[in-house]
């Protein structure tokens, strides 16, 4: 794509401005402020409604000395290309709105319009927009007309996915395979990719070094929990506890002698015997409920799972029947086209033009040969209209069978669509019957508890308990002795029970602390391991950064590019830094060198894109030899002593004024 001419009219502060470029290499020069940027903006504008910044908002129209619009204005700017030795014309022209309101006499300002020309000719803005399009995407084009955009205005991941894209990434097998160091790393990553397991291990790292935090902090806590067990023995305080247990149940075989009356007994017995027959009639009346509960849940299950298969084929049938009237109607769509063929070929009228002469001696032929020839093409006419109106014939008719056999079986569906809604209308009704059912039968659960016969036998077990607790109390006195006896040797107990837990509290802290020491070694090798494959997973990306950016750097003359970055702490990670001569372009890089390595970067895109566009290097004038560029340049240069902007075009120069 070349610039053939340029034309701004009222655009931020230039009133009219032509350049005439002729498709070559443009010089522009101005004083600070006369408009040479503009120039760049307009551009930018008429193709991407935006600036040579890539800010759509900003201004366009002209300010007076106030910084006050000027209304009434029409903002213009057209330019004429040639594109792939074609000429092409666009034009935009933008323009204030003003209309009057009803019952007033002035017009208001409403907003803005935007009109769009193709060749001269008005267009739509989706019809604009879809030409410039066609020429070539924005952003590509953004690329190559701006030695400054890739470096300054695009983030850093995406020029570096535009550096991946042009020269192509390197596969982890390459790496893997090219050094010998990282031949057991396949093996470490089991399927994973290097940036995945480095998360792995940093997630595992970061956990083993909390832990690792954490474990002398426990050990710590342990050892404070020790008990002094420097006055106990274990074999001394099992041998006393034993012996006053055995002491407690003596004392306890005592007191049963003591209490053991015969009335006692007696109605002890009749106590067991009656709490056994209230137990019973429990479990008699609500067993008998509960078989008929399991039976009516199993009916339930049942007409559950019947309705569910009926619903089943409901959703078949109308599926199917919806899959046929489909079919039908496919057929019948291809029914008219098959009678207006047959009519077509039916409307044909045999055609014969007589050749009267030999083909092979040209002499005259006689009439019966003249003759005998028109009747066989007559004839041969005739079969083949024949044989093409039978074709089509059959295969109506076998269009027509299927439709019939097509409707005749949604006839059936519709009949079992019917019968099986009825019955699923059954099944849910025997599944409302079978829930109340269900309902009833629990009621008579909570009823059964409160029986006469369950009542009257909870207050006979009353009765008995009260008379035991009268017969007992005749021998409370002396039992009363032998519980203070025993009460003083489990006090005795107590204590040595006490001393017993201090023992076990001791090891089990002790064989905590073993835990945490071991689990100690145990993640300082894990940890080890880790650094070990964090080492190797550094290692690859070295050597990949290393081909790389050696892969990269090949594809352009001047820039270099550095893709990762190696921190302090010796991990690597992903950038994308320009440099030249080993200065970055961000910072140290004077501006000739930035807009001579931004054209090298645009003569390798133009070439991976397949495509060159005219190039506009804004402050020219701080370079003394531009690199050759396969884009046309336009150089914008600050001439003080040029007030007005003045346009030199391969070797011979115009002034345009502003």
């Amino acid at each position: 794509m070349k610039l053939i001419m340029l034309t701004l009219r009222n655009f931020k502060g230039i009133k009219h401005f032509v350049l005439n470029a002729f498709g070559g290499n443009v010089n522009v020069y101005g004083d600070n402020a006369t408009g040479k940027t503009t120039v760049f903006d307009g551009f930018n504008w008429l193709l991407f409604d935006k600036d040579s910044q890539n800010k759509k908002d900003f201004e366009i129209k002209t300010l007076d000395q106030n910084g006050q619009v000027l209304h009434n204005l029409e903002h213009e700017v057209e330019g004429v290309f040639e594109v792939n030795g074609s000429e092409l014309v666009l034009k935009k022209v933008y323009s204030e709105k003003w209309t009057k309101k009803r019952g007033s006499v002035t017009q208001e300002f409403s907003g803005h319009t935007t009109d769009y020309y193709i060749d001269g000719v008005p267009v739509k803005k989706n019809e604009y927009t879809d030409k410039v399009s066609a020429i070539v995407d924005e952003n590509i084009f953004k690329l190559l007309t701006s030695p400054a955009y890739f470096n300054e205005q695009i983030h850093w991941q995406d020029r570096r996915k535009t550096l991946l894209e042009i020269c192509g990434d390197i596969s982890d097998a390459e790496v893997i395979e090219a050094n010998e160091k990282l031949k057991k790393l396949p093996e470490i990553l089991k399927g994973r990719k290097i940036e995945d397991h480095r998360k792995v291990i940093a997630a595992r790292r970061t956990e083993i070094n909390k832990e690792l935090e954490r474990i002398p902090v426990r050990i710590d806590e342990a050892n404070r929990s020790l008990p002094d067990i420097s006055d106990l023995d274990a074999e001394t305080i099992s041998s006393e506890i034993k012996r006053l247990k055995e002491a407690v149940q003596d004392k306890q075989s005592e007191i049963i002698r003591v209490k053991n009356g015969g009335q006692v007994i007696e109605k002890q017995n009749l106590l067991r015997q009656l709490e056994g027959e209230l137990l019973q009639l429990k479990n008699e009346l609500r067993g008998q409920i509960d078989l008929q509960l399991n039976e009516k849940r199993r009916e339930l299950n049942k007409s559950k799972e019947s309705a569910f298969d009926i619903q089943g084929k409901i959703s078949n049938c109308r599926k199917t029947i919806e899959k046929n009237k489909n079919a039908i109607q496919s057929i019948e769509n291809e029914l008219p086209a098959l009678r207006s063929q047959w009519a077509e070929i039916d409307a044909k009228k045999f055609e014969y033009h007589d050749d009267c002469n030999c083909p092979t001696c040209g002499q005259s032929l006689p009439e019966s040969k003249i003759e005998e020839a028109r009747e066989k093409a007559l004839a041969k006419f005739n079969q083949d209209k024949s044989e093409k109106l039978e074709k089509i014939t059959a295969t109506g008719k076998t269009k027509a069978a299927e439709i019939e056999k097509l409707k005749a079986e949604n006839i059936e569906l519709e009949e079992k669509f019917f019968s099986l809604g009825t019955q699923l209308a059954d099944e849910e009704k025997v599944s409302v019957k079978l829930q109340d059912e269900m309902k009833d039968l629990q009621k008579q659960v909570e009823e059964a508890s409160n029986s006469p016969a369950i009542i009257a036998k909870i207050k006979e077990i009353e009765s008995v308990k009260s008379e035991i607790e009268t017969l007992k109390a005749n021998t409370l006195g002396s039992v009363q002795v032998i519980e203070d006896e025993i009460s003083e040797l489990e006090a005795y107990i107590d204590e040595y029970e006490a001393k017993k837990a201090r023992l076990e509290q001791f090891d089990r802290t002790q064989k905590r602390i073993d835990e945490l020491k071991q689990q100690e070694k145990e993640l300082a090798k894990e940890f080890e391991r880790l650094e070990n494959e964090l080492y190797l997973t550094e290692e690859f990306i070295r050597a990949k950064v290393s081909m790389l950016e050696e892969r990269i750097n090949s594809k352009f003359q001047y820039a270099r590019f550095k893709l990762f970055d190696v921190q302090i702490n010796g991990g690597v990670v992903e950038c994308c830094e320009t440099t030249y001569q080993g200065v970055p372009y961000s910072s140290g890089l004077n501006n000739a060198a930035r807009i001579n390595v931004g054209l090298d970067i645009i003569n390798t895109l133009s070439e991976y894109y397949g495509f060159s566009a005219p190039i506009f290097i804004d402050n020219r004038e701080s370079v003394t030899k531009l690199i050759e560029t396969k884009g046309q340049q336009i150089s914008l240069i600050v001439s003080e002593q040029d007030k007005e902007l003045r346009v030199e075009v391969e070797g011979e120069w115009q002034i345009k004024t502003a």
